[in-house]
């Protein structure tokens, strides 16, 4: 499928996806200083409070075989409701690994601020795209430090021969 025959809606979700990946990567000190840097904010009011609680988390045998339990892990989430501001009462929801209850609530602002059209254009300019270089920066840093280290065992001369 090209990407002229997906439907708006399945932009969106992917956009919406790829916000949510951003935001829960990014850490609560770059998401607080983007917040403090934003200019007229809209009033937040919780739907449900940053609250911290297990997920049972699942691999697949191969990548694509069958389904088994890897273990649980912390995940704190918030959902919130956004009034003023050019907002007109949009909500927004994340879930983060770990127990931050204070970057799962800006994470869900930002991702409330994205269903504001007046607002959209200018959190994804603003915070998505600056976060998601950063964290594509250090993912690759991080990535060529760990290739560094990597022992090709085909190459290792024998001792005994």
């Amino acid at each position: 499928m090209s990407a002229q025959e997906r439907t708006a809606d399945e932009r969106a979700v992917d956009e919406r996806r790829r916000a949510a990946r951003v935001l829960a990567g990014a850490s609560h000190a770059d998401l607080a200083a983007l917040w403090a840097a934003w200019g007229e904010r809209p009033e937040v009011a919780y739907l449900r409070g940053p609250e911290a609680g297990l997920v049972m988390v699942q691999g697949r045998i191969g990548g694509t075989g069958d389904r088994f339990n890897l273990g649980e892990a912390t995940v704190t989430r918030a959902t919130v409701m956004l009034h003023g501001a050019g907002t007109d009462e949009v909500s927004g929801t994340s879930y983060v690994l770990g127990s931050h209850p204070e970057h799962a609530g800006l994470a869900a602002v930002f991702d409330a601020l994205l269903s504001a059209p007046m607002q959209r254009e200018r959190v994804l300019a603003d915070v998505i795209e600056p976060l998601e270089r950063e964290q594509i920066k250090r993912d690759t840093a991080a990535n060529a430090d760990a290739r560094s280290t990597v022992v090709d065992f085909f190459t290792v001369a024998r001792e005994h021969e």
